[in-house]
């Protein structure tokens, strides 16, 4: 059964560090999540400040990397048949195609080329890159789970009338050697967990794999700068994700607080990104500052406020280094609960309640007619004499100004 999982669909995953973009419970490998997020890196690469990359740009057959595993569809003649441009040769190969197919309509129905191709209608809608995973039974009969990303580009800089979709697979295991890994899974999982530091969610990010014989990751030795190449490696996943995932979220905003904690210990390095970013530090609200250098200074400003609380709400409440996305999946509330709660934290306290007028001890009785009823507020104006105080007006009919001085005589 097809099950997508995309960007309108938010998901609780059990572990917020592990994966990429809204993962699976069988998890898709490094290599699977890389492209993905490779793929969307090079399509903002061919922005160049315009709304849509040129189709002009774009050279699929020349992309070694992701190219074999990619479609190209043509708009230009209407959204009701598209044309397909290109297909790649993996992707092809996968799906048993011959170079006859020219349209979607031809694409057969269960096929993992169908997959992408049935998404393409929300970047019409949407006006941006679409992530989106799915499981699903193909025509061969295995169970196959997968993750893609379609992009729009355009020939005139305005107009989307060209969809290049990117697309990763792996086939899961049979039902019955499934249930057995995930008996042997729960087993581990109750033995004592030591988190290492997550690694970096781009292939060729600082915290890529290396050769078999390299030492481990030492959080210990890791800089300001290592941080934040991984920290910013996370939001451009996120980002790639219209920052609807859990995990992509909360592992971005672990990271970034990973890099709070290092620039505490390195004051005169942070100061040197953030003059390097053009970013200018704000004494009332330090996190703000450390939400741009990861996410970008044209990042939402909505989604940077919300990053900035929660960083300052981890710093304030002592969040160790590497455990924030444990922490936000385990929050009530989550992200949204815990920028309520900061929010709440910076408000001024309420004014206590004034003490009813009725419950007042008397001072002095005066017999002057304030024509009122009994009991009504009267606001007298006075003037200090050597013997007492001269009274020289009242008010009676202000019931915003009686309760200012309620409130003063508190």
């Amino acid at each position: 059964m097809d099950s997508a999982r995309g960007y309108d669909d938010l998901r609780q995953d059990d572990d917020p560090t592990e994966g990429g973009v809204g993962e699976p419970h069988a998890p898709i490998g490094p290599d699977e999540r890389r492209m993905h997020v490779r793929a969307y890196n090079h399509w903002v690469s061919l922005l160049r400040d315009r709304p849509y990359p040129s189709i002009d740009d774009l050279e699929p057959d020349s992309i070694a990397d992701f190219g074999p595993h990619s479609v190209l569809l043509d708009f230009s003649a209407g959204v009701e048949d598209p044309a397909i441009q290109y297909l790649g040769r993996t992707l092809r190969e996968e799906c048993g195609l011959d170079q006859s197919i020219t349209r979607i309509a031809e694409v057969p129905s269960r096929s993992l080329l169908s997959r992408l191709t049935d998404h393409y209608l929300q970047i019409i809608a949407n006006r941006a890159p679409i992530g989106f995973e799915a499981e699903f039974t193909g025509t061969r009969g295995h169970n196959t789970m997968y993750r893609g990303i379609l992009m729009p580009f355009s020939s005139d800089a305005q107009t989307i009338d060209y969809i290049y979709g990117v697309i990763n697979w792996k086939e899961l295991a049979p039902a019955v050697d499934q249930a057995g890994l995930d008996a042997e899974l729960a087993v581990a999982l109750r033995a004592p967990r030591h988190d290492p530091v997550p690694g970096g969610v781009w292939a060729d990010g600082p915290c890529a794999a290396g050769p078999e014989d390299e030492p481990a990751y030492e959080p210990a030795l890791a800089t300001l700068d290592d941080r934040l190449a991984a920290a910013r490696d996370s939001a451009a996943a996120a980002r790639a994700a219209h920052i609807r995932s859990h995990a992509a979220l909360y592992r971005a905003l672990g990271r970034a607080h990973d890099v709070a904690l290092a620039a505490d210990e390195d004051p005169a390095r942070l100061a040197i990104l953030l003059e390097e970013a053009g970013i200018r530090p704000q004494a009332r609200a330090p996190m703000t500052a450390i939400a741009k250098l990861v996410f970008g200074t044209d990042h939402d400003k909505t989604r940077l406020a919300e990053a900035a609380a929660v960083l300052a709400w981890a710093q304030r409440t002592g969040i160790g280094e590497g455990a924030l996305a444990h922490a936000l999946e385990r929050v009530e509330g989550g992200v949204k609960g815990i920028v309520a709660a900061e929010r709440a934290t910076r408000r001024p306290d309420a004014p206590a309640s004034a003490l009813p007028l009725a419950d007042r001890a008397v001072l002095a009785e005066l017999a002057i007619d304030s024509g009122l009823d009994e009991g009504a507020p009267v606001v007298l104006l006075g003037r200090a004499t050597a013997h007492g105080i001269v009274v020289v007006g009242a008010i009676g009919d202000d019931a915003r100004l009686a309760e200012q001085v309620l409130r003063r005589l508190s």
